[in-house]
């Protein structure tokens, strides 16, 4: 925990979940564990979790790997990633949402297109030189 007389510039990662009441600048990598910016929590970082979940003031961007939470106290300015988002009645938001289940299987190739069928003799009693389109 980052309490709230703490104050860190810099780059912020490990292998634990992290609750931030003071204040951050920089960078959080926490991308397989969880985030938690407390009410009193300040944040002037891109922010990259498994869950992330602001009660506090957040300036910068989120990535979510399975979802993020602006609670009614949460203020977020910056763009969120992540497959799901809940923005809470009273919290406040400016930024872009992007929440493209299809993004990570954009990655894998297209399947390959069946090879165009060849058109249909024409029968032998139709009339010659007749454009079926201009009738």
């Amino acid at each position: 925990m980052i309490g709230p007389s703490i104050k860190i510039k810099g780059e912020v990662s490990g292998d634990e979940d992290l609750v931030i009441r003071g204040t951050v600048e920089g960078s959080i990598d926490l991308a397989a564990h969880e985030v938690t910016v407390g009410e009193s929590g300040k944040v002037k970082a891109d922010i990259k979790g498994r869950t992330v979940i602001v009660n506090g003031q957040v300036t910068g961007d989120i990535t979510g790997g399975e979802k993020v939470i602006i609670a009614k106290t949460g203020h977020v300015r910056g763009n969120i990633v992540a497959p799901r988002m809940t923005l809470e009645d009273g919290a406040v938001f400016k930024g872009s949402i992007d929440m493209d289940p299809g993004e990570k299987s954009a990655a894998k190739p297209a399947p390959a297109a069946a090879p165009a069928a060849k058109p249909a003799p024409a029968p032998a009693n139709s009339a010659p030189g007749l454009d079926v389109k201009s009738g």
